[in-house]
């Protein structure tokens, strides 16, 4: 038995370590209503029940006709209701007869149920219409974050607290489909609340100043506990954040047999309940806040709606209003209470909704900023040069330049490999070539276009990448090559890329060829082995044909087989073109024509294969190293 296992059978090991503790700073890193004061957030109401109203009108005009003409309709209709049942009373606790009094009382009676009908059938249009605009605003939003994500420059990721903010705008997302629903219900409350407050005012003018005092801590207390709540989510928005990426990577089949042969489960297990009991922590402790706010408020409405039945009372024993007006203002006053009471609180809710949905709005625009924003230059079809010129980059937090101070030309026609230790800046070069990043310093230009000024789009076009962790798409085989960019109505080009790399025989096998869904954990398809998904990248980027291709480790899974179709169509396609290929394979650079060795940022030799081994230098030492396994 070993030392380890020793410790660990005597029960000395270490605990495993907790989750780190998050904390983030800088511009993003504070929650933007730590300081707003009560004024400042009531004020958002206009504006939250505005940008509803823009966003429902975009994308159902007729829904928000329908849905505000309803809302006008039922307020009416309460207002009718509550007029025709005075005149009832009048009618009803009047002197004479019983059946007088009836017959008297019966018009109004009829029109308060036909009133009454009509406005449950207003509520009823009104949630018809609901329905149709909260399903297409949600997708709208959820598109437009899809959208603004694939948009911003790359080097976006990097920036403090993007991650985070993009978070909270997906809660915005999920929140968007209580927007209408909230502002709806507010607006019926409104038209409902001034409705009964003209009808109570006319009955007696104290009564109404009484039925605001008494609703008012009411509607204190909901927005200050929307506040509390929206404090807690905004702390919990970096775990929650960390806590989702791990679930998915703990739970995802591709990486379980690594989970299960390491031993993690237990660790994982450990690690997710101590997050989940941090962000549980955090809520709880957020909950004896929110009673003392219901308590305080509960019991100081209490007080004043039990002030308001007392004037009720002393109006009427003291002969200030008729018997028949009491009876009137008790069915008032409780239509008026429970009226603004909706309004209260779907006033809250639709503030509490407000608050993420301002999260969205705000990554949104954060992200509209770093959108590529270059020029409208445009670049030839066919590229005959690329050159870097003094080019540098350092990422986001970084204190030492991924690329510095790099001078480089392509030529069309050549084949460059880019060698070098990790971390010496390498896929940071192909991301610069491609105008995925923007240099800080010096220039990087194709046929003397910078990419600075070039539209970043005719730039894509144009390019071609096999990254070193390429995705592996839930698409059908044909998609995962022609990246739903097909080039002809047919499948022949589809093939040949297909048989370029070597796969002709696996994609056959498929249920369906290429018409095969590659997503049989989720959607219950087919799917390929690591060797055979890094040839099907090589595929989708061979299938592009473009001036510019790079491939960044582009066979490190493959079989020797794969390996020498892929690197024997490399050969056969390059005078058309510049090739790029990085690799740690230092063997595959003798099909280059120059071998670009990287150190730290910076180009320390370049030659052909057999110059740089005669050198001596770095590059030497490591085909020495290679050699040495």
């Amino acid at each position: 038995m070993t030392v380890n296992d020793t410790a660990t059978a005597a029960g000395t090991a270490p605990p495993p370590p907790p989750p780190a503790t998050l904390t983030f700073e800088g511009e993003h890193g504070r929650n933007p209503l730590a300081d707003a004061s009560f004024t400042a957030m009531c004020r958002r109401l206009p504006a939250v029940l505005a940008h509803t109203a823009r966003r429902a009108w975009g994308v159902d005009r007729t829904g928000v006709v329908l849905l505000l003409a309803c809302q006008v309709f039922t307020g009416v209709a309460a207002a009718v209701v509550l007029t025709c049942t005075a005149r009832a009373m009048t009618h009803l606790l009047g002197t004479g007869p019983v059946s007088a009094r009836l017959h008297g009382a019966l018009p109004a009676l009829l029109v308060v149920t036909a009133a009454a009908g009509l406005g449950r059938i207003g509520s009823a249009l009104s949630s018809y219409a609901d329905g149709r605009i909260t399903p297409l605003l949600t997708s709208e939003a959820d598109l437009a974050l899809v959208a603004a994500v694939c948009r911003v420059e790359s080097a976006a990721y990097g920036e403090d607290g993007f991650a985070d903010r993009q978070e909270a705008a997906e809660v915005g997302v999920t929140r968007t489909r209580l927007m209408v629903q909230d502002a709806q219900r507010f607006m019926a409350a409104l038209i409902r609340m001034i409705a009964a407050s003209g009808v109570i005012t006319a009955l007696h003018p104290l009564m109404l100043p009484l039925l605001l005092l008494a609703v008012l801590p009411a509607g204190t207390g909901a927005v200050l506990s929307a506040r509390v709540d929206y404090e807690t989510h905004y702390l919990n928005v970096g775990d929650r954040n960390v806590r989702s990426m791990m679930r998915w990577w703990a739970t995802y089949s591709r990486y379980g047999d690594e989970v299960r042969a390491n031993g993690m489960t237990g660790y994982l297990v450990h690690w997710y309940r101590a997050l989940s009991d941090r962000i549980d922590r955090r809520t709880l402790t957020a909950a004896p806040r929110m009673l003392r706010i219901v308590l305080a408020t509960s019991a100081l409405g209490g007080l004043f709606l039990l002030g308001t039945w007392a004037a009720l009372a002393w109006l009427a024993t003291t002969g200030r209003v008729a018997l028949p007006v009491a009876a009137t203002a008790v069915v008032a006053v409780q239509t008026t209470l429970a009226a603004l009471s909706q309004f209260v609180v779907h006033g809250a809710a639709l503030f509490h909704t407000s608050l993420y949905l301002a999260d969205m709005r705000a990554f949104l625009d954060l992200a509209a900023r770093r959108a590529p924003a270059r020029g409208a230059a445009t670049v030839a079809d066919r590229v005959a040069q690329i050159r870097l010129d003094e080019v540098s980059y350092r990422y986001p937090g970084k204190d030492e330049p991924a690329v510095d101070g790099v001078s480089l030309t392509l030529r069309r026609g050549e084949i460059l490999a880019v060698v070098g230790e990790n971390g010496s800046g390498k896929s940071t070069l192909t991301r610069l070539l491609t105008g995925i990043l923007l240099a800080d310093k010096g220039r990087v230009l194709w046929d003397g276009t910078d990419l600075a000024d070039a539209d970043p789009d005719a730039v894509w076009r144009r390019t071609s990448l096999v990254p070193q962790n390429f995705a592996c798409w839930p698409l059908r085989a044909r998609e995962n090559i022609t990246l739903g960019q097909p080039k002809t109505h047919d499948d022949d080009p589809v093939w040949d890329v297909v048989d370029a790399v070597g796969m002709r025989e696996a994609v056959e096998k498929l249920p369906h060829g290429l018409d095969t869904l590659l997503a049989k954990e989720l959607w219950g398809g087919a799917e390929l082995s690591g060797g055979q998904w890094q040839r099907l990248a090589c595929a989708r980027a061979l299938y592009r044909r473009t001036p510019l291709l790079i491939l960044d480790e582009p066979t490190s899974q493959m079989d020797a087989r794969g390996e020498h179709s892929v690197f024997l169509e490399i050969r056969r396609i390059a005078a058309e073109r510049m090739t790029i290929v990085v690799t740690h394979q230092l063997e595959n650079t003798r099909l280059a024509d120059r071998v670009l060795v990287m150190d730290r940022g910076r180009v320390v030799e370049q030659g052909s294969y057999e110059d740089l081994v005669a050198a001596g230098g770095l590059f030497a030492e490591l085909v020495a190293l290679a050699d040495d396994r």
